[in-house]
């Protein structure tokens, strides 16, 4: 493994556990339906932050373009659990943010 990767790597693995923390707790609000776009993007985010550490991991040569991906989906995750008072959105926005700069770090390098 390209051992440029393994900061990266990390926080995409720790993003992808606040986004399953996040994701549980919300289909468990009394409104879950209000929380549709937060679990969404919970899905979404978790997905893309396990496939870009698996392509790093792998040192692929689309590591960087998935990374990219990635800080989007962050972002946007990011920007919708902000919406939402609840503690485990905000520490998710919060990873969700962390894991965007990350990676972007990681592509511009």
């Amino acid at each position: 493994m390209n051992s440029v990767y393994q900061s990266c790597i990390e926080y995409c693995q720790r993003c992808a556990e606040a986004c399953e923390q996040c994701l549980a707790a919300c289909v468990k609000e009394e409104d879950v339906n209000m929380m549709a776009k937060c679990i969404s993007l919970d899905l979404e985010c978790i997905s893309v932050c396990r496939a870009a550490a698996h392509l790093m991991v792998l040192d692929s040569n689309h590591a960087n373009a998935m990374c990219q991906v990635c800080a989007d989906v962050c972002t946007a995750c990011a920007e919708e659990c902000e919406r939402h008072d609840m503690d485990h959105c905000q520490k998710c926005a919060a990873m969700c943010r962390d894991c965007a700069a990350e990676c972007m770090t990681m592509t511009a390098a």
